[in-house]
């Protein structure tokens, strides 16, 4: 009786295992395919390999996507931010394939834990996000749509300096409660069209934005947008769906 239990806890145990081998080999391959053939949509977690690291991400493509928007966060965040997810969330509603992911690998952020040393690093950051929009353009299932960047806090500055240096790629840009200040001169070489959400009552971040707006070419398409009575985290009653409709029309209009 012990025995056969045994067996049969092995069997179980060897189909699961083949199982999730199986999902990992064909999985997302399958998936693939049957969207972009028109007929569903869905979100897969996806490992994301860039020279001998790799990092964890969450990819979710509605039927026939119109775009691909990378999801840049800030300091102290991941792929699992809740107010990304729910902006996420809304553009795919919107016929957006979104793509969120973590910027830092578990072994960097507990460095950046520690000593703060990697979140404000935009040089480093900004070519990490060149690496990931690298990855989208040599994947066959996606390399096809336009792409933007959402880039919150800090990740603005990264999404607006790899902006910068990937006219050809990148074709619009969000910051939510952004600091684009930080992308310096770099701003001077964004060509996309560039939207800054910022909430009215984050006055100080409110003027950083404005400044950085100044610094971006004069012939680049920009726009401030101000939601009322939000402020930095825009956590107030409504805000948050106010940042998904300007960034929804945004990325309509652009990509």
């Amino acid at each position: 009786m012990i025995l056969t239990r045994i067996i049969l806890a092995v069997h179980a145990c060897f189909f699961v295992l083949l199982q999730d081998a199986f999902n990992w080999l064909f999985g997302e391959r399958i998936l693939m395919h049957a969207d972009f053939a028109g007929k569903i949509g869905f979100s897969t977690d996806v490992t994301i390999h860039l020279d001998h690291k790799q990092l964890e991400g969450i990819l979710s493509v509605p039927p026939e996507p119109k775009g691909l928007v990378l999801f840049v966060h800030g300091s102290g965040s991941s792929r699992f931010s809740p107010r990304n997810r729910q902006v996420a969330k809304a553009l795919n509603k919107e016929g957006m394939a979104t793509l969120l992911f973590d910027l830092l690998t578990p072994e960097e952020e507990r460095v950046d834990t520690c000593t703060a040393q990697l979140r404000f690093d935009i040089d480093f950051l900004s070519k990490r996000v060149n690496q990931i929009a690298k990855w989208v353009q040599h994947h066959k299932s996606l390399c096809h749509l336009p792409v933007g960047y959402f880039g919150a806090s800090t990740g603005a500055a990264a999404a607006l300096a790899s902006a910068a240096q990937n006219p050809k790629t990148v074709k619009a840009v969000v910051s939510r409660g952004g600091r684009p200040d930080l992308a310096g001169y770099l701003l001077e070489r964004v060509e996309c069209p560039s939207l800054f959400i910022v909430g009215q009552n984050d006055q100080e971040v409110l003027d950083l934005n404005k400044q950085a707006m100044g610094l971006l070419p004069e012939d680049t398409v920009k726009s401030l947008a101000i939601v009322p009575g939000a402020t930095h985290l825009f956590e107030e009653p409504g805000t948050l769906e106010s940042v998904s409709e300007l960034a929804a029309g945004w990325f309509a209009t652009y990509l």
